[in-house]
């Protein structure tokens, strides 16, 4: 094994090892313990962007999903659109604009593992994007749910929400949707040929299921979410799980 893929193991050995923690962890810590998680994904997904299939590929990541991700953040909280008004607390570290700088990271940590199951799955790039716009949104299931209940973002106007998950409209998931479609439509073209022959994605494939299996269980048992466990396990299981046959496939 190379140092470089050594590297990408440990980046998300370390990341696990992190998120395990949280929910052991309370006030600062485990908001540190959050800006420490979506530093070590954005690393990791950068990184092995930049491996896997080069700096054009890498150089698109942060484009399209870093800066397009400030970018989409820095107007909703300014205007209230896509996902509604909002404002984020001084919990996560510095602003820009209103929008802490760890959050366009967020961004871009989902968006390329998302991508790349999509590749597994779908052949056509139209059915990629459609699939992993569906995937990074779907997983917004868990996450805001999640940071609502620590107090690390809030809506002004939070109803209509979905049954059991107070705090977070609709229309916000909508908006997830709506730009997680434009960030991967952007990003098909961007990545180039080299994104259509998935290969030596492991790490990335273990990061997107472990992310999926690791906050059904947090929000069911550790977090006093059920809810939103059930809504993420249920529609991004749509997403994830099929991959599990597909990676078996390809073994």
């Amino acid at each position: 094994m190379s140092a470089s893929k050594r590297l990408l193991w440990a980046l998300l050995g370390a990341l696990v090892v992190v998120q395990i923690c949280y929910p052991l962890t309370h006030g600062e810590v485990r908001a540190g313990l959050t800006v420490t998680t979506v530093v070590l994904g954005y690393v990791l997904s950068v990184a092995h962007a930049w491996r896997s299939r080069g700096a054009r590929a890498a150089l698109a990541l942060v484009a399209t999903a870093t800066l397009g991700g400030f970018a989409v953040e820095a107007v909703g909280v300014a205007t209230g659109f896509p996902f509604g008004t909002y404002d984020y607390a001084g919990l996560l570290g510095p602003k820009v604009l209103g929008v802490p700088l760890i959050i366009p990271l967020a961004w871009t940590w989902m968006a390329w593992p998302a991508w790349l199951a999509a590749l597994r799955l779908a052949r056509t790039r139209a059915a990629r994007i459609a699939l992993a716009a569906s995937g990074l949104a779907a997983w917004d299931l868990f996450l805001d749910p999640q940071m609502v209940a620590e107090g690390y973002w809030t809506w002004d106007s939070p109803d209509p929400a979905l049954p059991g998950v107070a705090g977070v409209p609709i229309g916000n998931y909508l908006g997830w949707l709506g730009f997680a479609v434009l960030l991967m439509t952007v990003l098909a073209a961007a990545v180039g040929p080299a994104g259509r022959h998935p290969g030596g994605d492991a790490p990335m494939m273990v990061l997107w299921l472990w992310t999926y299996a690791s906050s059904v269980l947090a929000h069911a048992v550790f977090l006093g979410l059920p809810w939103s466990a059930l809504w993420g396990g249920v529609l991004m299981g749509a997403v994830v799980l099929p991959l599990i046959p597909a990676l078996r496939r390809a073994a």
